[in-house]
C-alpha cells in the first residue's frame, strides 16, 4: 500500500497525490487570484496545492477532504486563517453555502472516478463560479475539447454549451503518487453566461443523447425508433454520423422537429 507522509492512500477514494511543483505552478498562473478572491479546492490531500493557493494574496480557501485523516493532517500542519477544511464530500453539500462569497474559482486534482458527477454538479451551479483550473484525464479531457470526430460526443456538446475550455499541459503518470495509468490534463474552464437559446432544453439533450447512442451508425438510425418527424430532416443530413455535425447542425435540426 503506497503512503504519503505516514498515511495511507486508500484506492476507494482514488487518491492520487501532486508531488511536481511545476504543476501547481502551472495551474495557479492561469487563474485570476487577487486579494477578494474566493477559491475552492477539491480533495486537499497532502496540501501541495493548498500550500501554493494560500501563497497567493487571496481572500479565503474552502477544502473539501472526504478522508478523515488528510482532513486531519491539513488543519494540524497547514494554520491559516483564510483556510477553511470542510470534512465533505463535495457531492453532498448544498451549495448555497458558496452564495455568500461567490464568485468561485474552483482548484482541484479531481478524482478520476467521479470527475463526471463533478463536471455536472459544476454545471448545475454556475452562477457561483468564475473561472478554474482541473486536472482531468486526458480521456476525458479530449470529450470535453473535440468538435467532431472521435471521442465527440453528447459530453462534449453539453459541457461546451455551459462552458468555454482551453486545454492546458498534458501531465505524465510520473507526477503523481501513486502514478496513475493514464495521462492527466490540466484544463481551464469558465462559465457561458451568454448563450444561444436553446427551446424545450431538457428534451433537446435527450435528442442529443439519442443521436449519439451508437456513435458510428448514422443520424436515421439512432434516431429511428424515436418519436421524431424524420420527415423534417433533409436526407443528407439522416445520412451522417452524429460525430460528423456541429452544434449549429444540431439546433437547426432540433428546430425543425421540435
Amino acid at each position: 500500500m503506497p503512503y504519503e507522509n505516514g498515511i495511507p492512500l486508500k484506492k476507494k477514494f482514488g487518491q492520487h497525490f501532486l508531488k511536481e511543483q511545476w504543476v501547481i505552478d502551472r495551474i495557479l498562473e492561469n487563474v485570476e487570484l487577487n486579494a477578494s478572491a474566493s477559491i475552492f479546492e477539491i480533495g486537499g490531500g497532502s496540501g501541495i496545492l493548498t500550500r501554493g493557493i494560500l501563497q497567493k494574496n487571496i481572500a479565503r480557501l474552502w477544502v473539501f477532504e472526504i478522508d478523515s485523516d488528510w482532513v486531519n493532517y491539513l488543519k494540524n500542519n497547514i494554520k491559516d486563517q483564510r483556510l477553511s477544511v470542510f470534512h465533505e464530500n463535495i457531492l453532498d453539500i448544498n451549495f448555497e453555502k458558496f452564495e455568500q462569497h461567490k464568485p468561485w474559482t474552483l482548484l482541484a486534482n479531481l478524482p478520476y472516478q467521479v470527475t463526471f458527477p463533478i463536471l455536472y454538479l459544476l454545471q448545475k451551479n454556475m452562477q457561483l463560479l468564475k473561472e478554474g483550473v482541473i486536472m482531468v484525464q486526458e480521456e476525458v479531457a479530449q470529450k470535453l475539447l473535440k468538435t467532431h470526430g472521435r471521442d465527440y460526443g453528447y459530453v462534449s456538446l453539453f459541457f461546451q454549451y455551459y462552458f468555454d475550455w482551453k486545454p492546458l499541459d498534458k501531465i505524465s503518470p510520473s507526477a503523481f503518487n501513486p502514478p496513475p495509468k493514464v495521462f492527466s490534463r490540466l484544463l481551464y474552464f469558465k462559465p457561458k453566461f451568454q448563450r444561444v437559446d436553446i427551446k424545450d432544453e431538457e428534451n433537446f439533450w435527450k435528442f442529443i443523447k439519442a443521436c449519439f447512442k451508437s456513435p458510428r451508425r448514422t443520424l436515421r438510425n439512432n434516431l429511428a425508433q424515436s418519436n421524431f418527424d424524420l420527415t423534417k430532416i433533409s436526407e443528407d443530413i439522416l445520412k451522417l454520423r452524429a460525430q460528423q455535425m456541429s452544434f449549429e447542425q444540431f439546433l437547426e435540426i432540433w428546430d425543425k422537429i421540435h
